[in-house]
């Protein structure tokens, strides 16, 4: 199977989100068919609504950092699909991705072969798979697993983690979900197994608190609570500085190589992480610690692109997400600001649209190249009453070329309102950097 073969078959397979099943037996069948990949190597699993994949990058540059080979699955990708698996901090090569997605494939066939299954594993249950047969192949000590969508019934959560992480939950994919935040905790507490480690970041709702306490308790899964950051400092357009008393040690003026002041709780989630995997016998070393989170990358999360007009990339796709942002804007960019939005259709395009709108002196509205995506129509209404101009364009090429003419050279373009979003306009950043000079 070709590199462009393997891309057909998966997204053949139907819409990610549209066609997805949640649960976990599929998934279970097809790792069993592979042989149980997973437990060639240590898991961390990690869940929440905001903040999950930026946990996820800080604990394997930590544990890359302290002399762990790592793996590394994410979702969803911004340019390519191989972002989703990396080891060691590098992303998989075209050959090695044909052949995972080959042997899952025939994995997949053979299983619906035998009337094991009645239907082939989706997209994201065959791509977690191909993930942990790669990871297995290359010898991987220590993996972290962003969960896709919830947490119980998500593909990730077929795998035995050795310690589960759960940091914010809000208001996210409630027609899954569920539309009460107790609802959502309890799927997202679904990662939480009997008897495991477990580190519980900071929550702003009560009850997504109680939930996730219960289940501890059910679990027999003594939590380790995220402290509240100590003095924080932001400079160089919004990089942080903190301090932060873990369970285990205190930590001083540590430098996080993400932007945001938010990202210093997600930050003591990984910290707490970090300290629980070394009493488990995965050194982690504290120096290692400091030095991972200084280098972590992040793409797509308060992205910072020094161009003219300056550009800022946020995946923000939630009003908690769009409050944070909007934070972010008030406090570290007082000039002229162009909005370029686009969202999905299922999302609460309202509750962003209050929380972000009125930032930006112009917004430029477009569509995604998604199925899910929200129309202008309904992006339009909140814009309008925001009492800013508005600019309606059709594909997201336009709408950058739009937002660049708008924009003064000293002013900022901000990306939000989807990660499908931002991805496509990294990807038209990329073309134009790799067209030849005139």
């Amino acid at each position: 199977m070709s590199y462009s073969d393997a891309i057909k078959y998966l997204y053949g397979l139907g819409h990610e989100v549209l066609a997805a099943k949640f649960g976990l037996e599929n998934i279970t069948l097809l790792l069993e068919k592979l042989g149980r990949p997973d437990r060639a190597f240590k898991s961390v699993i990690v869940a929440g609504t905001n903040g999950k994949g930026s946990v996820a990058a800080m604990i394997e540059a930590i544990a890359r950092a302290s002399g762990h080979k790592t793996g590394l699955l994410t979702s969803p990708h911004l340019v390519k699909i191989e972002e989703r698996m990396q080891v060691g901090g590098q992303e998989i090569s075209e050959p090695d991705f044909a052949r995972a997605v080959e042997e899952v494939r025939r994995a997949s066939e053979a299983l619906l072969a035998e009337k094991q299954l009645s239907t082939l594993p989706t997209f994201f249950e065959q791509i977690t798979a191909g993930a942990l047969l790669h990871f297995k192949e290359r010898g991987v000590e220590l993996a972290v697993l962003e969960v896709g969508l919830g947490g119980r019934l998500d593909a990730t959560n077929a795998v035995d983690a050795i310690l589960a992480v759960v940091t914010t939950i809000a208001f996210d994919h409630q027609d899954i979900l569920g539309n009460e935040i107790g609802e959502i905790a309890a799927e997202k507490a679904g990662v939480i197994k009997p008897g495991a480690n477990v580190v519980i970041g900071r929550q702003h709702y009560g009850e997504a608190t109680e939930v996730l306490m219960r289940r501890c308790l059910e679990a027999g899964a003594p939590p380790v609570f995220v402290n509240e950051p100590g003095v924080v400092k932001a400079g160089d357009f919004g990089r942080i500085t903190f301090d932060y008393e873990s369970s285990k040690n205190m930590y001083k003026n540590v430098m996080l190589g993400l932007r945001g002041r938010h990202q210093a709780e997600n930050a003591g989630a990984a910290i707490e992480a970090a300290d629980l995997l070394n009493g488990l016998g995965i050194k982690m070393r504290r120096d290692a610690i400091i030095k991972g989170l200084r280098g972590v990358v992040w793409p797509g999360r308060l992205e910072f692109i020094e161009d003219r007009p300056r550009l800022l990339l946020d995946g923000a796709h939630n009003p908690s997400g769009a409050r944070i942002l909007r934070s972010f804007l008030d406090e570290f960019w007082q000039g002229p600001t162009t909005l370029i939005f686009g969202a999905m259709a299922d999302k609460d395009v309202a509750g962003m649209a209050s929380e972000l709108f009125g930032a930006a002196q112009t917004i430029v509205l477009t569509r995604v190249r998604d199925r899910r995506a929200a129309t202008n129509a309904r992006m339009g209404k909140p814009a309008l009453g925001a009492s800013r101009n508005v600019i309606f364009t059709e594909t997201v090429g336009q709408a950058l070329s739009w937002a660049r003419s708008v924009t003064p050279p000293d002013g900022l373009i901000c990306v939000a309102g989807s990660l499908h979003l931002v991805g496509e306009v990294k990807r038209l950043l990329e073309d134009e950097d790799e067209q030849p000079p005139i």
